[in-house]
């Protein structure tokens, strides 16, 4: 474990076992603007239930083609709100675009909200996928990677050190000036998303964990002995769309990023995954009553992992 670890580092990530997390929207459709109490009331619910994250998705522009605006409100008050609503829950974002935001921005937003949570915020940071994002900011998709790499220096640096000195194509600090409020600790944990255009070695060294997609068993195998084996200890996250079918003996039926079966299936499934190596699964618990899916994952699944 990184020795910058914050709460929800500490939550996530701390313990040998398997720990899950759900992404908001918890409702449902996210292609609408979701009924904040009803979000609220399910994310203080998935905490009871033992969830140990709740992730947010960044998109800045809502896409129809695409049919994900995410949870519609942006990241930042959006965790802010969560904080209020929860309690010890990590909360991570899943992912911050950072080829669209100013370094700058982000740093002082990801360090507020980490003041506000008490320290429970996870920072996953992307390059991003919707194509006419790019031109509404006026960035050009060819520089993604070196925008994110730039991002990641400047976020680091601006939160472990008092007034500094920086020089980027973006930024420029000379000593005179500060950020301020500092997170928690000593810099937020920094979590890439796919590849985020780089090469495993430079995810494993600037990350203090990796971020992936549901990907099938063989494959996944593969990753993670290349990960551990570039990144030593730093944990690995993966999302997997999971959809509990009311048999809880049903076999599982492959959709996309992930399965639809029966809760039986799905305990083994993550037992596997645990002993493979993987850290922390993000999973959805979708259903028509969304109250009643959260609750039957958490009392069926994750209770016997």
């Amino acid at each position: 474990m990184a020795d910058h670890a914050n709460a929800g580092y500490e939550r996530a990530f701390g313990t040998d076992d398997l720990t899950f997390g759900l992404g908001f929207p918890l409702t449902g459709s996210s292609e609408t603007v979701p009924d904040v109490e009803a979000e609220m009331a399910l994310a203080a619910h998935a905490e009871d239930l033992g969830f140990d994250a709740l992730w947010a998705r960044d998109v800045p522009l809502y896409w129809p083609r695409f049919g994900d605006a995410g949870q519609s409100f942006d990241v930042w008050p959006w965790l802010g709100h969560a904080a209020a609503h929860t309690d010890e829950v990590a909360l991570g974002t899943a992912s911050v675009v950072l080829p669209l935001r100013h370094p700058l921005h982000v740093a002082k937003a990801a360090a507020s909200v980490d003041r506000l949570s008490g320290g429970r915020l996870l920072l996953g940071v992307a390059t991003g996928d919707r194509d006419p994002e790019y031109p509404a900011f006026d960035v050009d998709p060819g520089e993604r990677g070196a925008r994110f790499r730039e991002a990641v220096e400047v976020l680091r640096t601006v939160w472990t050190g008092e007034f500094p000195e920086v020089d980027t194509d973006r930024v420029t600090l000379e000593g005179e000036l500060d950020l301020v409020p500092e997170p928690t600790a000593d810099t937020v944990p920094l979590l890439p998303t796919g590849h985020a255009r780089q090469d495993l070695a430079w995810v494993a060294e600037h990350g203090d964990g990796w971020l992936f997609y549901h990907l099938p068993d063989r494959t996944l195998e593969t990753y993670l002995d290349d990960w551990h084996e570039a990144a030593g200890e730093k944990p690995y996250a993966m999302a997997v769309r999971t959809e509990l079918a009311e048999d809880p003996a049903a076999d599982p039926e492959h959709v996309h990023q992930g399965y639809r079966a029966g809760s039986e299936w799905f305990v083994e499934y993550f037992r596997d995954l645990d002993r493979m190596g993987v850290d922390h699964v993000l999973v959805s618990a979708g259903d028509d009553d969304p109250r009643r899916a959260v609750t039957r994952f958490g009392e069926a699944v994750i209770d016997r992992v």
